[in-house]
């Protein structure tokens, strides 16, 4: 009979540590998956507070590119060399590539469907340009034939801005 009351006295105590034991560990380890769950947060709102500016100027300098190879600036920008259209349109191709290749690191900081708009807007701006000189066999009649080309239609460029400015406006929401 002793050793009953010993063993039902030693349940009674070590029941309620036990119980308490558990709601503690249990309440710890929720308070411990808040704190490392919060740290992430925070690690990852520094990540992209600190990446965000890299990114805009990604955008810029890519939206400052389909500016630049706007089909009439660009014709507008740089004048012929010679009276020859397919020199005046090699001069033209070796600029779009120089500013191309001045801008291929940027890349890493817009999103691939942007990327794939500049690309493309930079291989029609190129094509369009070899059409046309077969058409057109001096310069000026190079350029006047771009520029009634794109003067009442929208060219790849500005579409190519659309997207980047839609793009930059998820970044910034």
């Amino acid at each position: 009979m002793i050793l009953e009351d010993q063993l039902l006295a030693s349940i009674a105590y070590v029941l309620p540590a036990l119980v308490t034991g558990y709601v503690a560990y249990y309440m710890f380890k929720s308070y411990l998956t808040q704190q490392n769950s919060d740290k992430s947060l925070a690690l990852l709102m520094d990540k992209k507070r600190e990446s965000l500016p890299v990114k805009l100027q990604a955008y810029e300098r890519m939206l400052l590119f389909c500016e630049r190879i706007h089909p009439t600036k660009l014709v507008l920008r740089i004048q012929p060399i010679s009276d020859s259209s397919s020199e005046y349109v090699s001069l033209l191709i070796l600029t779009i590539e120089q500013e191309f290749e001045h801008n291929l690191v940027q890349q890493l900081y817009i999103s691939e469907e942007a990327w794939s708009g500049i690309l493309k807007t930079k291989n029609i701006i190129e094509n369009k340009f070899q059409q046309v000189s077969k058409s057109n066999e001096t310069a000026v009649d190079f350029q006047k034939a771009i520029l009634n080309e794109f003067n009442n239609t929208s060219s790849p460029s500005e579409i190519a801005i659309a997207i980047l400015k839609k793009e930059v406006s998820k970044l910034i929401l």
